[in-house]
């Protein structure tokens, strides 16, 4: 049961970095605005890169700042970093321990970049690399899937969105998320009903588009580190560009398609797939998409830039129950461990 105390702890960990993370999300901003940053680079890996790829929505569509996705091995491992001179560079991570992330940040630090580690430990390797610290707060995460560590990056990306903008209508929304977050997770009962009809699943493509597909890409994660299903991701445009040709009746897909200029391409995918007789499950603030199949609800009313971070809490609550569905271990996943080390 520690996988799911810990997401439950989702929303009380939240409203404590709205409180006391604004200090030194604020210090970011204000260094960002006084350095000419033409662009942000963010080394993560594993659950922590999805955090990354909700940065690169978050602060493109928001902040205008284009994001790349850092290679760590050609630092770790090639001795050839790229020029990051004009970058913010963001490390995340968990642990704050893998020595590539870590020679990422190291690397940019010494090329003059603003540094920005994320990370749960403060007295990590990242934490002394970087220039800048802010810690998830999360408390101890002894689950080895990731969950309240998640929500964590992510919120402190949407903060720091937030504090480059200095726009107080999204500082209001940030502090209506906590109640959001709780709503999204009310609903356990009947993910585990849904999680049951499932047991038999072994292979799926879970779509999404935008903001999204962060948590398509997590969600995706989860199903395999946690209930050994071989779970793709893509973007719902990627997936029409080939990988459709997958769909015959019965091939199992997921779906996350929530309110935003998107959905309406995303349901008519969705409806397409369904006329293919795909078997759908579809995670949606709209009923009549999560009604094409087996569907969870997200709260309606989340802006578009925060609703991953709800999103997400209903399909760790499905990870989680289909795993027990499939008789498999919640807290101690075959061969993977709680840090990972890589170069």
């Amino acid at each position: 049961m520690t996988m799911y105390r810990e997401l439950s702890e989702g929303p009380a960990v939240v409203e404590g970095l709205l409180k006391h993370a604004a200090a030194p999300i604020a210090a970011v901003a204000q260094s960002i605005r006084g350095r000419d940053v033409r662009f942000v680079v963010i080394a993560a890996r594993g659950t922590s890169d999805h955090a990354a790829v909700y940065a690169q929505y978050i602060l493109g569509a928001r902040n205008g700042l284009p994001v790349a996705l850092a290679a760590p091995s050609l630092t770790s491992v090639y001795g050839t970093p790229p020029r990051l001179r004009d970058a913010l560079v963001i490390g995340i991570s968990q642990s704050g321990q893998s020595p590539d992330i870590v020679a990422v940040l190291a690397d940019a630090r010494r090329q003059g970049a603003i540094t920005v580690a994320l990370t749960n430990d403060p007295a990590s390797a990242l934490a002394a690399a970087a220039e800048t610290v802010v810690e998830l707060s999360a408390g101890p995460e002894l689950a080895t899937a990731a969950t309240k560590t998640y929500v964590a990056e992510m919120t402190l990306v949407a903060m720091l969105s937030a504090a480059i903008s200095a726009d107080a209508a999204s500082l209001a929304e940030l502090q209506a998320l906590p109640a959001m977050m709780r709503e999204a997770l009310a609903d356990g009962d009947d993910v585990a009903d849904v999680a049951s009809r499932w047991a038999d699943v072994e292979t799926c493509a879970i779509l999404a588009r935008g903001f999204q597909y962060a948590t398509a890409r997590e969600w995706a994660l989860k199903l395999k580190e946690l209930a050994h299903v071989l779970a793709d991701p893509y973007s719902g445009a990627d997936f029409e560009h080939g990988p459709i040709a997958l769909v015959q009746p019965g091939f199992p897909i997921m779906a996350v398609a929530t309110a935003g200029p998107l959905l309406p391409d995303m349901g008519v995918l969705l409806r397409r797939l369904r006329n293919d007789g795909a078997r759908l499950l579809v995670l949606s603030d709209d009923a009549s998409l999560r009604a094409l199949g087996d569907g969870m609800a997200v709260p309606q009313g989340i802006p578009e830039w925060l609703a991953p971070i709800a999103s997400i809490l209903p399909a760790f609550q499905f990870a989680y129950q289909l795993t027990r569905a499939k008789g498999l271990d919640t807290e101690l996943p075959r061969t993977i461990t709680k840090v990972t080390l890589t170069r």
